[in-house]
Formats: structure tokens, sequence, C-alpha cells
């Protein structure tokens, strides 16, 4: 089963539409480059009415500076999961091709200070990225649920806390390789299906079941920030400093800036 956005594009595209289509996983609360001590402690709901800003002002720029049109990309906040923590997320979709959603990845890293930026075609045959769909009941998956089923999976098998993806009541899992195709989860696909799948078995009360499974293209676009602590990584994939993009998106960043400044004294992150 697709993610509801990517399948109601998917339905109204032909062939050559539908291969086109690519989705990027990223959040908008910095992990880098800030002195916010408290954000940690973060609400689900402070960083969702965050993130929901940040798409409003900050992501349209980011996209028209690397030459994508704001109209042409589709973005929903939804829960996502990383490290055995969920946060509010942000899942834009667009039909364009790879080295364009690669610099769109770098340009959405380096504004908000993001280590990586997942890029996924889950229409790709030529996928070799295995992903797992846990479906929920109608309106029952919201993000704490989507946490504990999170946790619980991870405890049933070590490796399935990595990450997740969640649209409407859908909860994707993604066992993402390096690029020696080895599992970053440690499990195989095989494994990784039969940890889901018990964790569906035993979950309660909102009673899951795994949907389907299958391939997916899908890479992460990153930064090392300690050794990069000025997003080096991410300038060299957008032309190097000096390119047209870098500086439109350095002046974006510092608006950006000012934005984590007034969120942080609201919310309390500091």
């Amino acid at each position: 089963m697709l993610p509801p956005l990517a399948a109601a594009l998917l339905a109204l595209a032909g062939p050559a539409l539908a291969e086109n289509r690519v989705l990027l996983s990223y959040e908008a609360t910095p992990s880098h480059g800030f002195d916010l001590p408290k954000m940690a402690d973060a609400t689900y709901a402070d960083r969702a009415a965050f993130a929901g800003k940040m798409l409003e002002t900050i992501v349209p720029r980011i996209a028209e500076a690397v030459g994508v049109a704001p109209g042409a990309l589709e973005t929903e906040v939804t829960p996502g999961g990383y490290m055995l923590k969920t946060n509010a997320s942000l899942q834009s979709e667009s039909e364009i091709d790879d080295p364009l959603a690669d610099r769109l990845a770098a340009a959405l890293g380096y504004v908000f200070r993001q280590d990586s930026v997942l890029v996924s075609r889950f229409d790709d045959p030529k996928g070799k990225t295995f992903y797992v769909t846990v479906s929920f009941p109608k309106d029952t998956l919201d993000a704490k649920t989507a946490q504990s089923f999170f946790e619980k999976a991870d405890a049933t098998a070590k490796g399935l806390g990595g990450g997740y993806t969640a649209f409407g009541d859908d909860q994707i899992f993604l066992n993402v390789t390096d690029d020696a195709g080895k599992p970053y989860s440690g499990l195989t696909d095989k494994a990784f299906l039969e940890g889901l799948t018990k964790t569906a078995e035993a979950f309660a009360p909102n009673k899951p079941a795994i949907s389907q499974s299958g391939q997916v293209n899908a890479r992460f676009v990153g930064n090392d920030w300690e050794k990069s602590a000025k997003g080096e990584d991410y300038v060299k994939a957008l032309g190097g400093a000096g390119a047209a993009a870098v500086t439109a998106l350095d002046a974006i960043e510092a608006d950006y800036a000012k934005e984590v400044e007034t969120a942080a004294k609201q919310y309390g992150w500091k």
C-alpha cells in the first residue's frame, strides 16, 4: 500500500509521470547550529506547530532557490520516527528527477540543519530498499500510538527502532541500506518483516496489520556536522561555495534562524 498522498498522485498520473514522483522526508526543527538545551524535551504539538509554520514561510523559498516551483511540491506535516523518538516531520512530494531531488534534499538539509534528508521512490520496481507498511484502524494512528508501536517493535527486534514515516493510518518502516547494501538496522529483510509482523500481532488496543511489503528506491542525502560544521557536504551538492543557490539559501537560513529564536522563546526550548 502506497502512502495516501503518493497513491493519490500516482492514480492521477500516466506511466511517464508516475516514474518521476519522489518523496523527501525531513524535519524543520534544527539538529545542529543552535543552542537549544531544552529542545529534546519539546512536545510533539510544539514541533508540529513550528513545522507547519516553516512549511508556509520557508519551504517554498528553499524550493525556489534550487529551481523547484513551490506549486509543484506537495507537503504534509506527519509523525516521523528516528532512533526511537517520534517528532513532527515534513513529507514533500514532487515530480522531479533524481539530480534535482538530491539538490532539493541538500537545500532542505542545509537550511534546516539536518543530519540527512531521506529521498524515496515507492513506485520504483528496481528499488533495492525493503519496506513494510503497518496499517491501523481508521483514524487511530496518532503520534502517541506511532511512538508506542515504534518502541514495541524495537523491543521485539533490535534494529526496528531506526526510523519510520506515517501517512494517515499507515506507519511505514524502511530497511535502508548503506552504499555497500548493508542494512543500517542490522536485520535481513526477512527478519525485518518478521519483527514487525510479530509486533503487530501483539499490539493493542488499536490492532494494526501488515498491509504490504516490497521494494523502494531510498537513499539519504546528508552532512557530517562534526567534520563539516558549516554544512560543506550540502554546499558541495549545491554547486559549491558562492553558487547562486547557496547564496540564496544563506539568506533564507538567516530568516530561518530568526524563526528558530522566536520559537525557542515561545516554546521554552532554551
